[in-house]
């Protein structure tokens, strides 16, 4: 493809995108005061259409990839992935609308049927081929081809499957599906195991991520932290939805979704939009080596963000207990939240450097072995007064902390002139 149709196609797609997102949120403020005619309908409104406003970051980075480098499918990935995740957005605001202006079921019916499976794609896209081909835009190996090809026909299979799945629309008052094949239980099934293909064509292209790592120069490996520090997010807020909502709060697979799962799901939404931000930052190598800064701030505050709530909670919950063991009141005293909280505030600072010191231990132990070379070298200072055996000590701290080939002090003599202190380090 030619530079500059590659360039207009990328940014004719991305305006596509967010022209999509602009006509949904105008259905969805017309229909803000408007009853819906078929009850249980779930429009979400404003509120759920905002939910994906991260997912413009899509269309964002593939325009600004694609347009500077046509030849990596990263960028189009991203494209793709954007104009699909807000068609998917704008299905029920467009529905909603629908159904208020004509009361008719049909045409609405039918967007529904199409956004169905309109998750697949782009949820596909993102953990496969997105991960496979990162960040070079080629496969790791030919020995990957297989699991390209496979990943590409469970998210064609899924998407097929989800189009055809007889029975009624969610949310949408029994309505059924119109593309749905009646008569055909065996349709469900086959979706489920196609469902299950894809988690695992998402797994071993995971894998796949990790042997790139492993078999990659310096800077391809930054940029692969980028991606991999997005997806843990993603990874840990899918995980907490399904932990929750099959152990913590069973009715919600059922019943009405309480609001806290509510939340975590809004949470995995919003998490989906940092993959094209890393990756954007990843693919255009811009500020690639701060994202071990990033991944040590991340690693700190949210060890402390738990430590600190677990303090808080158990403080609430313990005053709670004895409090109702002295007294035999249920009511909850003040006087918890205010010790919790004063405790909170005491234990802010010097819980955050432990857990600083533990995670540069572990996890960064070159930059924690040079801190403690430095410290070291800082209290030698202060009573060694040799001149010669200072010199030897900086260079010996300059060796340590920062390995270079070739080290050359130069020191000003007593006659005026510099005299060098070499060492091949």
């Amino acid at each position: 493809m030619r530079r500059r149709a590659s360039f207009w196609l990328a940014w004719s797609l991305a305006g596509v995108s967010v022209a999509m997102f602009a006509a949904g949120f105008v259905f969805a403020l017309l229909t803000l005061n408007v009853a819906d005619p078929v009850k249980q309908i779930s429009a979400g409104g404003i509120g759920g259409l905002l939910v994906f406003l991260p997912f413009l970051a899509f269309p964002i980075v593939g325009v600004l990839i694609s347009s500077k480098r046509p030849e990596n499918p990263i960028g189009w990935i991203c494209l793709t992935a954007g104009l699909f995740w807000i068609f998917t957005a704008m299905g029920d605001p467009v529905t909603a609308y629908s159904l208020a202006r004509t009361g008719s079921v049909p045409g609405p019916a039918m967007l529904d049927a199409l956004t169905m499976w309109s998750w697949a794609l782009p949820l596909g896209l993102q953990g496969t081929f997105m991960v496979m081909l990162f960040p070079d835009g080629r496969l790791p190996s030919r020995r990957w081809r297989p699991l390209a090809w496979l990943s590409g026909t469970a998210i064609l299979l899924v998407s097929v499957a989800l189009t055809l799945e007889p029975g009624p629309l969610p949310h949408r008052g029994g309505v059924r599906n119109p593309l749905g094949i009646e008569g055909h239980p065996w349709i469900q099934a086959v979706e489920v195991a196609c469902i299950l293909l894809l988690a695992l064509c998402i797994v071993a292209s995971a894998a796949s991520l990790i042997w790139r790592y492993r078999h990659s120069d310096r800077e391809a490996r930054q940029q692969i932290k980028w991606l991999a520090f997005a997806a843990s997010f993603v990874g840990l807020a899918y995980s907490s939805l399904l932990i929750t909502g099959i152990f913590l709060a069973p009715e919600s697979l059922s019943g009405e979704t309480p609001i806290w799962i509510s939340l975590i799901f809004t949470t995995l939404l919003i998490s989906f939009a940092g993959i094209p931000t890393a990756i954007g930052f990843a693919v255009l190598k811009y500020r690639l080596y701060d994202i071990d800064i990033i991944i040590n701030r991340a690693l700190v505050y949210g060890s402390l963000t738990v430590s600190l709530a677990a303090v808080y909670f158990g403080g609430v919950v313990g005053t709670q207990a004895i409090f109702r063991a002295i007294t035999g009141q249920e009511q909850q005293p003040q006087f918890a939240i205010v010790v919790s909280t004063l405790a909170i505030a005491a234990l802010f600072g010097p819980l955050r450097r432990r857990i600083q010191d533990v995670i540069d231990r572990r996890f960064y132990r070159r930059k924690y072995d040079a801190a403690l070379i430095m410290a070291a070298y800082g209290t030698r200072l202060r009573d060694e007064v040799d001149l010669q055996t200072l010199s030897d000590d900086l260079l010996g701290v300059v060796r340590e902390t920062m390995q270079p080939a070739h080290a050359s002090l130069w020191l000003r003599s007593s006659d005026r002139k510099p005299a060098a202190m070499d060492r091949n380090l």
